[in-house]
């Protein structure tokens, strides 16, 4: 309390209202892979909100595409409004790449266009895991003749053959060139995805010339228009892939009915429509809670908006009043999410609860400087099957 020593009237301000929880962006997205210009700002994390910036940072005196540029193009040319680049340059020091990425706050997306080796995948899936903010957007072969393989889990790469002693045929390693599978390993909890096949466009460069390129870029782009347009808890799929003239492999119902349990989306071409996404499932195992992409980006959402918009919490009082605020401003968040159509249920009770009281603050808990909150959602998940069930019936029955 202020001190008075002076007789007269005084006016304090005090807060007395919620302190709004918002909701952080979604959309960023990033990008790592070799420039047109291979030497221009290499290992640098660079911002760029349109087609002519990244031109003026990476396009070099005579620019050459390259899947990093597709990418780029096909991410703002479908809705992308902001990116980061990372130009990995001749190495392609994809590591060093994501150690500059991680000190971005605003990044929710991460791809690396054209990139289907194991070794890659795994550390933009690793890096997702360990930041827990991001979500990995992964690449398919451009092709898979034998579909099987491609739902086929990727390994890294076999360990190399013993030296044959003279005279002796060499071996092969433990598993035999062509057998090693095209899908990236499982993310446990559903931090990445994979799309298939790749897409036919207009180079960027010459739009005489067509190009079949990576589709995460095209992808990234269409998150983030999902996003603007309905909200992160929507699946971004059954959206038209713009600027795609046609696709590397044609994919039938049955042929995708072999990917879609093993977390391979499909990009379908579709008579009168054109070329669709076609899938919204993450490398999640396909039973797990997190197998969808929005449930996995709305939790995403929801974790970093809570841990932001709750640092004022840190080192105050732990008490009553302490717990309801934050019953109140966090529940006020939910309560938005719910109203938006982000929970599924018919009232809040339902769609969600915020526990932090003396139960789950014990004396323990508050001798060791801890103030635990439970959150429970239930997220919307999207309607991947849609059944009509006809029969026929009689004039006479009603």
């Amino acid at each position: 309390m202020p001190e008075y020593l002076t007789p007269g009237v005084y006016v304090e301000e005090v807060a007395m209202g919620a302190r709004p929880i918002e909701a952080v962006g979604t959309s960023t997205a990033a990008f790592l892979g070799r420039a047109p210009d291979a030497t221009a700002r290499v290992g640098e994390a660079v911002a760029v909100n349109n087609w002519r910036d990244f031109l003026r940072q990476f396009g070099g005196e005579a620019p050459v595409s390259t899947p990093l540029s597709h990418a780029v193009a096909g991410y703002f040319l479908n809705g992308g409004r902001r990116a980061w680049v990372v130009n990995t340059g001749p190495g392609d020091k994809f590591d060093d790449g994501l150690r500059a990425l991680a000190a971005v706050d605003e990044i929710a997306i991460v791809a690396a266009p054209g990139q289907t080796s194991p070794a890659v995948q795994d550390l933009l899936l690793g890096h997702c895991e360990l930041l827990g903010t991001r979500f990995a957007i992964l690449d398919g072969p451009a092709e898979a003749a034998d579909l099987s393989l491609l739902t086929r889990v990727a390994t890294l790469a076999a360990p190399a053959a013993p030296a044959a002693a003279e005279g002796e045929t060499p071996k092969e390693g433990k598993e035999a060139k062509g057998q090693r599978g095209l899908r990236p390993r499982e993310s446990e909890r559903g931090y990445g995805a994979v799309y298939f096949p790749h897409l036919v466009v207009r180079d960027p460069f010459d739009p005489a010339q067509l190009a079949t390129v990576a589709p995460s870029g095209h992808i990234a782009g269409m998150f983030a228009l999902n996003d603007s347009q309905r909200g992160v808890f929507k699946a971004p799929a059954n959206m038209v892939v713009r600027g795609a003239l046609g696709l590397s492999q044609r994919l039938t119902d049955a042929e995708q009915g072999v990917l879609n349990p093993r977390g391979v989306n499909a990009i379908r071409m579709f008579t009168g429509r054109g070329i669709v996404l076609w899938g919204a499932r993450t490398l999640a195992p396909a039973a797990g809670e997190w197998r969808y992409v929005p449930v996995r980006r709305l939790f995403i959402m929801v974790e970093e908006s809570i841990r932001r918009g709750t640092q004022w919490v840190v080192f105050e009082p732990n008490d009553e009043r302490l717990w309801k605020s934050i019953r109140r401003d966090v529940g006020a968040f939910l309560m938005l999410l719910w109203r938006d159509g982000a929970l599924q249920g018919a009232t809040p009770e339902e769609a969600f609860f915020v526990k932090c009281d003396a139960e789950t603050n014990t004396p323990d808990e508050i001798a060791a400087g801890r103030v635990v909150i439970e959150v429970g959602l239930a997220p919307v998940r999207p309607a991947e099957f849609v059944i009509f069930r006809i029969g026929q019936t009689s004039a006479e029955m009603s």
